[in-house]
């Protein structure tokens, strides 16, 4: 029997959160047919950024790569408030990385590995995408990471 993404999350100590409220003129998620893009998610833990600054200005890459991971996180919260259940989600069709970047720092790829590593884990097969990762002068509210996905829904 193959491990439903619930015992996957279970497995890695990860409780996905309620969806962030949009902190703007938007909405979090749009569904269009069978496709669900979501907007951009900063890495919020309990209720504020965790990770603030540029990448080569202060934030470390593992920090860079924490902060992907909870964007990451915070894309599956706001997949499970459009769908019901993370079961739906019938494959991971590509995330956009935006790194907070000093001018020298070029290795906005490896940051996005922490949210492209941890989706990879929690979905398994559904979970091998498309990405871009880009670097930025800066992000919302001093973040270091955000991240939007589009998902195909089974």
């Amino acid at each position: 029997m193959t491990e439903s993404i619930a015992d996957r999350l279970a497995a890695a100590g990860v409780t996905v959160p309620d969806a962030a409220a949009p902190a703007a003129n938007y909405v979090s998620f749009v569904r269009f047919g069978s496709i669900l893009q979501t907007s951009g998610q900063l890495p919020m833990e309990g209720g504020k950024v965790a990770v603030t600054g540029k990448l080569g200005g202060g934030v470390s890459l593992e920090d860079g790569q924490r902060a992907a991971r909870l964007c990451a996180i915070n894309i599956l919260a706001q997949v499970k408030a459009a769908l019901g259940d993370l079961e739906t989600i019938g494959r991971l069709l590509k995330l956009t990385v935006f790194v907070a970047s000093a001018p020298k720092f070029t290795e906005q790829h490896k940051v996005a590995n922490g949210a492209s590593d941890f989706l990879a884990e929690i979905l398994g097969e559904r979970g091998r995408h498309a990405r871009s990762a880009v670097g930025v002068p800066a992000l919302p509210m001093d973040a270091a990471v955000e991240i939007e996905a589009m998902f195909e829904i089974a």
